[in-house]
């Protein structure tokens, strides 16, 4: 923002955008909707059964991709954590084939786990029983978590995700990075202490003082929503004909 404002004569801050959307109430803007793959509900009711924050949902993004070792790295690590967890792998995650889960990933997380391919990932992130967010760092989904309140173990793939990582990790105190060679070991010892150590409740504390501040944010006099009035009023309307 700083760096702008040395270049533009107005720059404005605007966001969490998800949350403004929230409180348009016209069911036609809401039914548009933003996701590239269609979404499978079913997940939500399974979360219903779950104990509050007991949850960890794994969800690499709409572009990010996988080995089948690195594939078979956080299975087995989510496994072996002994946490539940939600997982929507897509049909493309891994490079070059379908992605395939080992036998005894089947076996042991038969009770505790939900796979799908694409779920509604605000409500998800939103739901009292996900503790945790595995993620790729896009920046769509660190906004969102940290609009919910939920703190992430990050897997950055490309482009800025390094950043958002670097961010939640270092600057904010939100999250904890996974190695790019993703070792079964590391997964599980970072998912334990994502969900039940002594540094995943100081990100939840972190984590959930952010939430306090989007919701800030996007209230009617809050920043954003002072800024979204600015743009709409300085830029957008005097460019009316």
């Amino acid at each position: 923002m700083d760096g702008l404002s040395t270049i533009y004569p107005r720059v404005y801050a605007i966001g969490p955008l998800q949350l403004h959307l929230n409180q348009v109430e016209e069911d036609s803007l809401k039914s548009i909707g933003y996701n590239l793959w269609k979404e499978e509900t079913g997940c939500l009711e399974w979360l219903d059964s779950k104990e509050p924050n007991s949850v960890v949902y794994v969800n690499f993004g709409s572009i990010a991709v996988m080995t089948p070792e690195q594939l078979i790295g956080f299975a087995m690590g989510l496994a072996n954590s002994k946490h539940p967890f939600l997982w929507a792998i897509r049909p493309d995650l891994v490079v070059g084939e379908s992605p395939i889960l080992p036998p005894e990933f089947a076996a042991e997380t038969q009770e505790r786990s939900y796979i799908t391919t694409w779920c509604p990932q605000e409500e998800v992130l939103n739901h009292p029983s996900v503790g945790g967010f595995l993620t790729h760092s896009g920046w769509g989904s660190t906004i969102e978590s940290l609009s919910a309140g939920v703190p992430m173990l990050c897997w950055p793939f490309f482009a800025d995700q390094q950043m958002n990582c670097r961010y939640s990790c270092t600057e904010w105190g939100v999250g904890m990075e996974i190695d790019n060679n993703v070792k079964r070991d590391e997964v599980e010892n970072l998912v334990r202490e994502l969900m039940e150590g002594d540094k995943g409740k100081k990100m939840k504390e972190k984590v959930m003082e952010w939430k306090k501040l989007a919701e800030e944010a996007t209230a009617p006099n809050g920043s954003s929503s002072i800024n979204l009035d600015r743009l709409i009023n300085e830029v957008l309307l005097p460019n009316r004909s």
